[in-house]
């Protein structure tokens, strides 16, 4: 890592701004152009990107591609695999049923991460809600509970915990500590929805009755043995694959994804994948967006540790660190913005005469308040915007192919100024006022 930490110009996250800025602006001045050429324009921000960090900062930037080509073996395996399950049932569309799915996902997220609890979840949320006339709330909602926060309980929940465990945070710390934390802002938010999705069921007149009576039925459960295999492939890499082995670690982690993928669309009836509506335009939505992402914020990620490295960053209570990680995470990889601050907690003086007195990590110790509120920050902090977190990305675009009308990128952040910020200044007062 000592190769890529340069002390560039903060110029160079201009193209980044650029690439946000086409995100968000574009679809609201011609959407249906932008659905054609957002492969154009994010070639156009990413590929010049992509070269000019590899002249400067080969090292970063070949670890960047390494990631990506992880990331979205992760994220595909996990869309594939889902489409393979399709759940029957007369699941009668009301606040209550919508909250228990929203209560169910925050929970599976933890078992099988927020990537794959979206995509398992979103699919039947989507058809018990057919018939409703407001729904963009419903999946507004689902990214903020499912898809981010929900996911804070165990190493398997989300990227940055996960790495926190490589880093030796014991996997029972999490459960223990952001506990708390999870129960507030989870009870928190769908107390919410449930006052607003009862208002707007009543503003439309309520959901016309069903005749079905279809009893629960599960098709593809052999697809729950792929996601149990993709699980077993992160366990596998993080605990069993040697660090000597470099990035040939990442490369059989990545295959074995694949196959996982490969094995599911091929044991998965084509009559499933019709009945889920599967296509592969939001993977290859995320996948092409994420890649210019990624490329694009090389040089911020650069900045960010190299700042952290030189005793730069004023940050010095738990407060700041849950605001600047979840801030950054809002739109940089949280992954990465985990272990910048994570390194600079480890200079904290949690060690007093030899003895941690906080969380023994590798090659230090950090205070427990402020790894609670790094890991709180950049888990629950991905939800405000549609690019924090991979999940939310996808939730969008499949929402988008089933004609639910999702809010833009401005839209969308105006929802989560309004509920998620007012939530965080709360969370900070209860956990965080030190």
């Amino acid at each position: 890592m000592a190769e890529s930490l340069k002390d560039i110009s903060i110029l160079w996250i201009i193209p980044f701004v650029g690439l946000l800025l086409s995100i968000a602006i574009m679809p609201l001045i011609n959407e249906n152009w932008w659905h054609h050429n957002f492969p154009k324009v994010s070639l156009l921000w990413g590929v010049p990107m992509a070269a000019a960090m590899f002249i400067i900062l080969p090292g970063r930037t070949i670890n960047t591609a390494v990631e990506f080509c992880s990331f979205i073996a992760l994220i595909g395996s996990l869309y594939v695999i889902s489409s393979g399950i399709f759940l029957h049932g007369s699941f009668k569309s009301t606040p209550l049923t919508n909250c228990l799915f929203l209560a169910a996902g925050a929970v599976l997220a933890n078992m099988i991460g927020t990537a794959g609890a979206s995509m398992v979840l979103v699919r039947p949320m989507l058809r018990i809600n057919s018939k409703r006339k407001s729904k963009m709330h419903i999946f507004i909602f689902f990214i903020f509970i499912v898809s981010n926060i929900g996911g804070s309980l165990t190493p398997l929940g989300d990227p940055p915990l996960f790495l926190g465990f490589l880093q030796g945070v014991p996997f029972h710390w999490t459960l223990i500590h952001l506990f708390p934390g999870w129960a507030f802002s989870v009870g928190t938010l769908i107390l919410i929805f449930f006052v607003i999705d009862s208002v707007m069921l009543k503003k439309d007149g309520g959901v016309e009755p069903s005749a079905a009576t279809e009893k629960f039925v599960l098709e593809g459960k052999i697809n729950f043995l792929f996601l149990l295999g993709v699980l077993a492939t992160v366990i596998l890499y993080g605990n069993f694959l040697p660090n000597q082995w470099g990035h040939f670690r990442e490369a059989i982690q990545i295959a074995l994804m694949c196959i996982f993928a490969v094995l599911s669309y091929r044991c998965t009836p084509n009559q499933v994948h019709m009945e889920n509506k599967f296509s592969w335009f939001p993977i290859k939505e995320v996948a092409i967006i994420f890649a210019a992402i990624f490329a694009c914020m090389i040089p911020a990620l650069n900045i960010l540790e190299y700042k952290g490295s030189t005793g730069q960053l004023a940050v010095t209570h738990s407060w700041q660190f849950f605001w600047m990680s979840g801030g950054l995470s809002s739109f940089l990889d949280n992954a990465p913005t985990y272990l910048v601050f994570q390194s600079l907690g480890k200079t904290m003086g949690a060690v007093s005469n030899g003895v941690c007195h906080g969380v023994p990590v590798f090659q230090g110790c950090v205070p427990i308040k402020v790894l609670m509120a790094i890991s709180m920050g950049a888990v629950f902090m991905g939800a405000n915007t549609y690019i924090g977190n991979a999940p939310n990305f996808m939730v969008k675009s499949i929402c988008k192919e089933n004609k639910v009308a999702m809010p833009s990128f401005f839209g969308y952040m105006a929802w989560s100024l309004l509920i998620l910020e007012p939530l965080f200044i709360a969370v900070t007062f209860i956990f965080f006022r030190t």
